[in-house]
């Protein structure tokens, strides 16, 4: 009855999509895991690994569940059991801690208090890679929710044990184990530290060329865990020798394999200029935009924010990325994606790009990107954060571009917010620059000044004062809003003289 009673739930958990019910006397599945208990202690070692197995099914299937098999007291257990099983009831028990510690760092609490890491730990020493898999995956799934829970992986001795996993030959080993580094990586400093003392870079950083796509993503993933702490750390994985090997990544065929390895320049570069000036000396700022031009959504974002961190150091690196043609790309961004998050960070790269001089604006403005970053930051739809991203970018390339053509559009559909940036610019150029000074006239330019209101003292009524101050001042008046009206006024009460 029991044994019957076990492969029903089975059969039922496999492609259900609905929580099933159990028809023995109209039991639930929390009744289902009181009956399941006892067969945990049967003598027919196949019996206590069905148990088993099917726990873990029931634990994986949702959190209340999990919730149940953790009530009812089967963690410590399974755990006193495992060390004496067999090879299969290891991988079957490991799985159970993977399925109940998934769901919230609460239930991962309940795995590591049970005593099961100890356990594991065991396991990651098995002979068998069945075991040793399945001992990664539960690590992985307890590492991952937050750094207490990571600090406690690494406080029973995993991490040697998880950097040995990924020198196996064994594929499927191979990928959680780098998985696992990831994320007992990504919590802090210090638990990067420990992997690196551990010797993980050099080996992680070996297996970058390797075939297997699916490895690819966990070790590019890792090292850009280990690389986003700090200049140091950073240092580190550079000194691995990934340069130029990890470029090969951004024309890997795999999305997901193209997006961590543009993650992982971008954690490089975003610490100092000197490594920054060492990714474009070994080719990488191109590589990236290459690798932006090719792929949508949010593969891109990586790539788009390393070339913002890059443009931001310094006025050389910046440059370096727009004689490496950057720019287009970074614009095609603002008008062909739908992700408002994209586009912001593209409207960042742009700002960081054209914030140095005023060359480096010219080339920015010159891409026509100021009326889109424009129509984006006006636009209600735009989200908060696109439209703060966006204002800040039109300030950094205003503030520095002196090319006036790019500017004089601007006028006439600018919010005063920008607008007292733009009068600015052109109150600095104007004063020198005759040839200037009769565009602007004959443009309109002059007249759309004429037409602001600024508030007496302000700023950008400074501003208008200084444009005004470079014409003769029957021009000013000429162009002022209603002297069209005056003269009128004068032509009828003229009295001609005959």
């Amino acid at each position: 009855m029991w044994f019957l009673c076990l492969t029903y739930v089975l059969s039922r958990l496999q492609g259900s999509k609905k929580v099933p019910k159990c028809q023995c006397k109209g039991r639930s599945f929390p009744s289902v895991v009181s009956l399941l208990r006892p067969l945990l202690l049967d003598v027919v070692p196949s019996v206590r690994q069905t148990a088993a197995l099917g726990l873990g099914r029931l634990a994986d299937y949702n959190v209340d569940l999990a919730e149940a098999v953790v009530k009812a007291g089967i963690l410590p257990q399974l755990v006193r059991s495992l060390p004496e099983e067999n090879r299969y009831y290891k991988k079957t028990a490991a799985f159970v801690l993977r399925a109940i510690a998934k769901h919230s760092p609460q239930l991962a609490q309940a795995v590591v208090q049970s005593g099961a890491l100890e356990t594991l730990v065991i396991c990651l020493e098995d002979f068998d890679p069945g075991v040793k898999e399945g001992a990664c995956w539960a690590f992985d799934y307890i590492a991952r929710h937050n750094p207490e829970l990571s600090q406690a992986v690494v406080e029973a001795g995993a991490v040697p044990l998880l950097v040995l996993c990924i020198q196996e030959p064994e594929i499927a080993l191979k990928r959680i184990a780098a998985s696992t580094l990831s994320d007992i990586s990504k919590h802090s400093p210090e638990l990067a530290q420990t992997v690196v003392d551990a010797g993980a870079i050099a080996h992680l950083a070996q297996m970058i060329p390797n075939p297997d796509a699916k490895l690819k993503r966990q070790v590019l993933s890792a090292l850009s865990q280990i690389a986003k702490h700090s200049v140091d750390l950073a240092e580190l994985v550079v000194e691995a020798e990934i340069f130029p090997v990890v470029l090969t990544c951004l024309k890997d065929s795999d999305e997901y394999v193209k997006k961590n390895g543009a993650t992982l320049i971008r954690e490089i570069a975003k610490h100092s200029p000197e490594l920054s000036q060492l990714i474009v000396n070994s080719g990488g700022v191109a590589a990236v935009i290459d690798c932006i031009g090719s792929c949508r959504g949010t593969v891109r974002l990586p790539g788009i924010m390393m070339l913002g961190y890059v443009a931001a150091h310094s006025e050389n690196l910046s440059m370096a990325v727009i004689v490496s043609k950057g720019i287009p790309p970074l614009c095609a961004c603002l008008i062909e994606e739908h992700e408002d998050h994209i586009k912001a960070a593209a409207a960042w790269a742009l700002g960081q790009i054209g914030r140095h001089t005023a060359e480096h604006a010219r080339h920015v403005a010159g891409a026509n990107v100021l009326p889109t970053l424009l129509d984006i930051y006006v636009d209600t739809r735009s989200s908060e954060d696109l439209k703060m991203k966006a204002k800040k970018a039109l300030k950094n390339i205003l503030q520095k571009c002196t090319h006036l053509p790019a500017l004089e559009p601007l006028l006439h559909d600018a919010p005063p917010s920008i607008m007292k940036h733009i009068i600015g610019q052109f109150s600095k150029v104007l004063p020198h620059d005759s040839k200037a000074r009769r565009l602007f006239v004959t443009t309109g330019g002059l007249k759309k000044v004429q037409e602001i209101k600024a508030d007496a003292g302000s700023l950008l009524q400074e501003y208008i004062n200084a444009i005004n101050n470079c014409y003769p001042e029957e021009i000013v008046r000429f162009y002022s809003p209603g002297y069209s009206e005056i003269l009128l006024e004068r032509v009828e009460s003229y009295q001609p003289v005959l």
